[in-house]
């Protein structure tokens, strides 16, 4: 059986605490993005983050980084768009990804930028929508119907997780809907 996750990567893109703070649904986001990331690992998708000016900055935030996988690879960047990133061209073409599921800060600035650039790149994109924020709400709908003029994809992290597995007889059904059921 082939593994539907296959040539699809999930990059977080800039959850560090300065972005975090002002976000008015951070505690959502993190539950759904902790989701996010165990559904990911469980499923064999490359994980990869990005972190911006972590100098400066700081890292990614505690909570997220204690359940990412052994060995995730982080980039640094100081350009809006992830696909800048020293070295994130490579961990596309080492994992031969097609496709990044993107989450991260913020919606309407780095998440933008990164999707309009992978898809310039002939890089598919879908915005985990419920693992996506940003500190002014009201920017998030122009910015989301854009990227579906774009070509993007929107939707809810369920929703992919689900159709990677495709059904019930997937052998990690049992074990992702425990997933499921912790960060219900």
């Amino acid at each position: 059986m082939s593994n539907p996750a296959q040539h699809l990567g999930l990059l977080l893109v800039d959850f560090q605490d300065p972005f975090l703070n002002p976000v008015p649904d951070r505690e959502r986001l993190l539950k759904r993005t902790h989701f996010a990331i165990e559904a990911a690992s469980l499923l064999g998708c490359p994980i990869a983050v990005t972190e911006q000016l972590p100098e400066k900055l700081g890292s990614t935030t505690a909570t997220l980084k204690a359940i990412l996988p052994e060995h995730t690879p982080l980039f640094e960047k100081t350009s809006f768009s992830a696909m800048d990133a020293n070295g994130i061209d490579r961990w596309i073409q080492s994992n031969q990804i097609d496709h990044l599921l993107l989450i991260g800060l913020e919606t309407s600035i780095c998440i933008y930028q990164t999707a309009i650039q992978a898809l310039g790149d002939d890089i598919g994109v879908t915005l985990l929508s419920d693992c996506i924020s940003e500190r002014r709400p009201e920017d998030r709908e122009p910015v989301l119907m854009q990227l579906l003029a774009n070509d993007a994809h929107v939707l809810p992290s369920e929703t992919i997780f689900y159709s990677l597995l495709g059904s019930a007889n997937h052998p990690q059904f049992r074990e992702f809907t425990q997933i499921v059921k912790r960060y219900s």
